[in-house]
C-alpha cells in the first residue's frame, strides 16, 4: 500500500553495508561460510552480467550451516551501526519522512538488528521490504525470495508505484545503497547515494548513471535535509565522479 502522497519526501534504503558498516550476509558468508575470495569472485560475475544476483546470493547462503536463530545472535553481536544513521532516522521521523528499507537481505534479521542497534520505535516505525526465511525441521533453512527477477528481489518495483504517481502528488524520492543489490534500484529515483569505494559506484560509472556519493549517513542527513528545506535543489545535489571509489 502506498503512503499517503501528502508526504514531501521518502528515502528508501538498502540495510547491509548502508545502514550497517558490515553487510550481515557477507559477514556470515566470508567468517563461517565458503570464504571471502570466493564471495568477491561471485559478486565480480554478477558486475559482468554472468551470474544473476539471486544465484550467487544464494551460493552464499547456502555455505554458511549455523542454525538461523544462531546466525542472529551472531550477527547481533558482530554488526556494527553506521555513525550517521540514528540521528538521520529521528531527524526524518520529526520531519515526516518516511525511511523504507530495501534489501536483499532476510527480514528476520534485519529487524532483530535494527531493534539491537537503532531501538525499538525504528523497528516498528521502518518498514522493511526484504526477502525472507524457511527454517527446514532439521534446523537448516533457506532464503526464500520476494519475486522471480534475477535479483530475488527486484528493488525497483517498491519504487516505482511511487515514481508512477502523478507530478503533482509525487514525494522526491531517495535511495541509499552500496553493491551488486541495488542495481534494479539505481535508476529509479531522483538522486542515487551510493557509497564510497563499493561495488554500486562502479555500475553507475560504466552505466553513466548519474549518483552522490556518501561516506557515512551523515552525508544524506546532510544532503537529504538541506533538499527538503529547499536550500538546494535535486539537481545541484547530484555529482558524476568519484575521486576514491575505483
Amino acid at each position: 500500500m502506498l503512503i499517503a502522497p501528502t508526504v514531501k519526501a521518502i528515502v528508501f534504503t538498502d540495510w547491509d553495508g548502508t545502514v550497517t558498516l558490515q553487510d550481515s550476509n557477507d559477514f556470515m558468508t566470508d567468517n563461517i561460510g565458503f570464504g571471502e575470495t570466493r564471495r568477491r569472485e561471485l559478486n565480480i560475475e554478477v558486475l559482468r552480467g554472468r551470474w544473476t544476483f539471486r544465484d550467487a546470493f544464494r551460493d552464499m547462503l547456502d555455505s554458511v550451516h549455523k542454525p538461523f536463530p544462531e546466525c542472529i545472535e551472531y550477527l547481533k553481536e558482530n554488526i556494527e551501526l553506521d555513525p550517521g544513521f540514528a540521528d538521520f532516522y529521528k531527524w526524518a521521523k520529526e520531519a515526516g519522512i518516511p525511511v523504507i528499507v530495501v534489501s536483499s537481505g532476510m527480514k528476520p534479521i534485519i529487524h532483530a538488528l535494527l531493534v539491537k542497534l537503532v531501538g525499538q520505535d525504528a523497528a516498528n516505525n521502518i518498514e522493511i521490504v526484504a526477502n525472507d526465511v524457511k527454517v527446514n525441521d532439521d534446523g537448516s533453512w533457506d532464503i526464500v525470495y520476494r519475486d522471480e527477477s534475477g535479483f530475488g528481489h527486484d528493488k525497483s518495483r517498491a519504487i516505482k508505484p511511487y515514481a508512477e504517481l502523478p507530478k503533482e502528488e509525487r514525494p522526491m524520492l531517495f535511495y541509499a545503497g552500496d553493491g551488486v543489490s541495488d542495481l534494479s534500484a539505481a535508476r529509479e529515483t531522483d538522486l542515487l547515494f551510493a557509497k564510497a569505494g563499493r561495488d554500486l559506484i562502479t555500475y553507475c560509472e560504466r552505466e553513466g548513471l548519474p549518483y552522490t556519493v556518501f561516506h557515512t549517513y551523515t552525508d544524506i542527513h546532510d544532503k537529504v535535509k538541506a533538499i527538503v528545506n529547499g536550500e538546494v535543489t535535486l539537481e545541484s545535489a547530484i555529482e558524476n565522479e568519484n575521486v576514491e571509489a575505483l
